[in-house]
């Protein structure tokens, strides 16, 4: 897209754009820009095409509060979205309960991904994005203001900011997921040992967690539970030996764990996903899972168990999918800092912003909608999903 040239403006009229949603690329390309894109600009001087660009008085107009800007066009609150097949990757912020067949129905051994799902949760004309904001050290920035962040939905400002909360204590649904093949056979008592730690620092009342393991196959040693022994008994049960499929695991996982979630609020999703990266087994392909990832609106932290001195294919494969979803990518140098990896990821769970808003003329068309969101200091780097599938009408 050309970039088009627009005026500087005040200051007043930057801080009056609420936030802009973080433009996503699919995986193939998918990465954060390292720049702000020209066309965001755009935003910042009146456009001639009314009907695509709101002028820099609507921007202000419909950022400005929630509730009393006019709504746009909405679809019904229960739509079931089935992102086309086409659809490229993209995170998804939405956090609430997606509607899917039911939990119980069995899954075929390699993974079917063409089944329609549902994306958007709680309402379908709202989006809930949960993100978090670091420097250049990669230091947590907490207390910052919702006029500290500019945020464009599908390449348009939101129609209405909803509410915006730091350091959110939303909920979490949190899923480990440890590498059983016997690649890492060697480290695993140090990963579980990491792994149970981790929850007991993390789980608090209305949390809920649940423990798997995977080679060729997936096993859930432990569903989801606030109890902590016995996830601790479900990573205890876990042994490894076997081959790896890695895709498969992820794309299973988000399926038949994250997806199926049936809440009454919003929620955070988010697997903890302990590997080499390595795959030798998959039947679906490493966009596939990622796919699967967004759709369940699940953020996606990766723990590389690969301590030698230089990084290998596994490692890419784990950054390629913690920043498609909006989480982070760690790499131990020695066996103990997979610890360290979890602290860190713990750190992030409490740094967390939460943020509901109402997109601009959302359409039930099951389309990927790109977000892109950044803060206006340029100190700060936000860390947020990329985008997520609107939802289609019930059929």
């Amino acid at each position: 897209m050309n970039q088009v040239p627009s005026p500087r403006l005040p200051a007043s009229l930057l801080s009056a754009l609420l936030l802009l949603p973080l433009a996503a690329a699919p995986l193939q390309a998918q990465t954060v820009p390292t720049q702000r894109p020209g066309w965001l600009h755009r935003l910042f001087a009146a456009s001639s095409d009314a009907s695509t660009t709101p002028s820099p008085v609507e921007v202000a107009q419909t950022t400005s509060g929630p509730a009393s800007t006019p709504a746009a066009p909405a679809p019904p609150t229960s739509a079931p979205p089935t992102p086309a097949a086409t659809q490229q990757p993209a995170t998804t912020p939405a956090q609430t309960p997606a509607q899917t067949p039911p939990a119980g129905q069995a899954a075929p051994n390699s993974p079917q991904i063409d089944e329609p799902v549902t994306t958007l949760q709680v309402q379908v004309n709202e989006v809930n994005l949960i993100f978090t904001v670091i420097d250049k050290h990669g230091k947590f920035i907490t207390g910052l203001k919702r006029e500290n962040f500019g945020l464009l939905d599908d390449g348009r400002p939101p129609l209405a900011v909803l509410r915006f909360t730091q350091q959110t204590n939303l909920p979490l649904r949190v899923g480990i997921m440890l590498d059983t093949s016997s690649s890492i056979r060697q480290r695993f008592q140090f990963e579980q040992d990491s792994a149970i730690e981790f929850l007991l620092q993390i789980l608090h009342l209305n949390d809920r967690a649940f423990v798997e393991g995977f080679d060729i196959e997936t096993d859930v040693a432990q569903d989801f539970t606030n109890n902590v022994d016995l996830l601790n008994q479900g990573i205890r049960k876990l042994r490894p030996g076997g081959g790896t499929a890695l895709f498969d695991a992820l794309y299973k996982t988000c399926k038949d764990q994250m997806l199926p979630l049936q809440e009454t609020g919003a929620v955070r999703r988010a697997l903890i996903l302990v590997s080499d990266g390595d795959d030798n087994y998959s039947r679906v392909q490493e966009s596939d899972a990622i796919k699967m990832c967004q759709r369940a609106d699940t953020i996606v932290y990766t723990i590389s168990t690969n301590i030698s001195p230089s990084k290998d294919k596994g490692d890419d494969v784990l950054k390629a999918i913690s920043d498609a979803t909006g989480g982070q990518a760690f790499y131990p140098v020695k066996l103990e800092d997979v610890a360290v990896g979890f602290r860190n990821i713990e750190e992030e769970l409490r740094s967390q912003y939460h943020l509901v808003y109402r997109p601009t003329d959302l359409k039930m068309d099951g389309s990927f909608r790109t977000i892109y969101l950044q803060a206006n200091d340029p100190r700060y780097k936000v860390r947020a999903q990329k985008g997520y599938f609107s939802p289609r009408p019930p059929q």
